[in-house]
C-alpha cells in the first residue's frame, strides 16, 4: 500500500512538471518582447554612472529585482483568485508610469526649458563633472528608480506568463511562475553586467601580448560606447513601446482603432502596431510631463 502511494504520489509530480514545463516555454516565448525591453531599459539605467561602480550598480538593481519579483509573484496569483481586474488597473498604472519616464528622457535631453527645474538632475550632472563628489548618494536614486521600472516590466512579464497558464492549478501555476521569475532576473542581469563590462574586457585584451586578442580588444572598446548609446536610445523607446501598449490595450476603443489603421499596412500590420503604441505612449507621456511640470511649477511658486 505505501509503495502504491508512493508511485501514484510520484506519477502526480511527474505529471505537474510536464505540466510546468511546457506552460515555462509558452510564458518564455510570450513574454520574449517584453524581456528585450527590459534588457534595453536595465542597461540604459546604467549608462554615466562611473565604470568602478557599474557592477555594484547592476548588482544592487538585481537584488531589488528578486524582491520586486518575490512581492509580485505571490501578489499576481492573489490578484487572479479574488479579482482578476485589480491586475488590469494596476498594469494601466504601471504603463503610464512608463511613459512619463519616456517623455521626461526625451525632455530632459532636447528641450530641457519646457520642464520645472530639477534640482536633483542639475545636481547630478555637477557631481558626474567633479571627481571629488561621492557619487554613492546620486546612485542610490538611480538604482531606486531603476527598481521601480523593474517593478513595472516584471509586473507586465509575470502576468503575461500567468495568462500562459490559464486552467491550471494553482499549485502548477506557482511553480511556473518561480522558475520564470527567478530565469529572467538571473538572464537580464547577467546580460547588463556582460555589456556594462565590455570596455574593460577590451582594455584588458589590449594589453595582452597576442596580437589576434588585441585586435578582438579594439574592436570591443569601438563598439562598448555605441552599443551603449544604442541601448540607452532603445530603452527609452521600450518604454514608450511597452507603456503605450499597456495604455492601448487597456482602452477597447484605442486597441480597435489602432489595430484597424495597422491592417492598411498589410505584412507589416505587426510593426505598425508597434509604432502606433509607441506614438501613443508619446503622446501620453508628454501629457502627464506636462500636467507635472505645471503643478511643479505651481507648487514653487506658491513657495515662494
Amino acid at each position: 500500500m505505501a509503495i502504491a502511494s508512493l508511485l501514484t504520489l510520484l506519477d502526480d509530480i511527474s505529471l505537474i512538471m510536464d505540466d510546468v514545463s511546457v506552460m515555462t516555454k509558452v510564458a518564455a516565448k510570450n513574454t520574449a518582447g517584453v524581456l528585450g525591453d527590459d534588457l534595453a531599459l536595465n542597461a540604459e539605467q546604467v549608462t554615466g554612472v562611473r565604470a568602478e561602480r557599474e557592477l555594484p550598480v547592476v548588482w544592487a538593481v538585481a537584488k531589488g529585482s528578486f524582491i520586486n519579483k518575490l512581492i509580485l509573484v505571490p501578489a499576481a496569483l492573489a490578484l487572479s483568485w479574488v479579482y482578476p481586474p485589480l491586475i488590469t488597473f494596476l498594469l494601466m498604472c504601471g504603463g503610464l508610469f512608463l511613459c512619463y519616464e519616456g517623455a521626461e528622457k526625451v525632455l530632459h535631453k532636447f528641450w530641457p526649458h519646457l520642464l520645472a527645474h530639477d534640482e536633483a538632475h542639475e545636481a547630478h550632472k555637477k557631481a558626474n563633472a567633479d571627481d571629488s563628489v561621492d557619487m554613492v548618494e546620486f546612485e542610490k536614486n538611480k538604482i531606486k528608480g531603476a527598481i521601480r521600472t523593474d517593478f513595472i516590466l516584471s509586473a507586465e512579464i509575470i502576468v503575461i506568463a500567468l495568462g500562459s497558464a490559464v486552467g491550471a492549478s494553482l499549485l502548477t501555476k506557482s511553480i511556473m511562475l518561480a522558475i520564470v521569475a527567478i530565469g529572467i532576473t538571473i538572464g537580464v542581469y547577467g546580460l547588463v553586467a556582460l555589456l556594462v563590462k565590455m570596455d574593460d574586457a577590451g582594455l584588458h585584451l589590449t594589453k595582452t601580448n597576442s596580437k589576434a586578442k588585441q585586435q578582438v580588444g579594439h574592436l570591443l572598446l569601438m563598439a562598448a560606447p555605441k552599443l551603449m548609446k544604442f541601448l540607452s536610445i532603445a530603452g527609452t523607446v521600450a518604454m514608450f513601446l511597452v507603456g503605450g501598449g499597456i495604455l492601448v490595450h487597456g482602452f477597447s476603443f484605442l486597441h480597435h482603432g489602432v489595430k484597424h489603421m495597422a491592417e492598411f499596412s498589410g505584412i507589416f500590420a505587426g510593426v505598425t502596431e508597434s509604432v502606433l503604441n509607441g506614438l501613443a505612449g508619446l503622446v501620453i507621456g508628454v501629457v502627464v510631463v506636462a500636467i507635472m511640470s505645471i503643478i511643479a511649477r505651481v507648487r514653487g511658486y506658491k513657495a515662494h
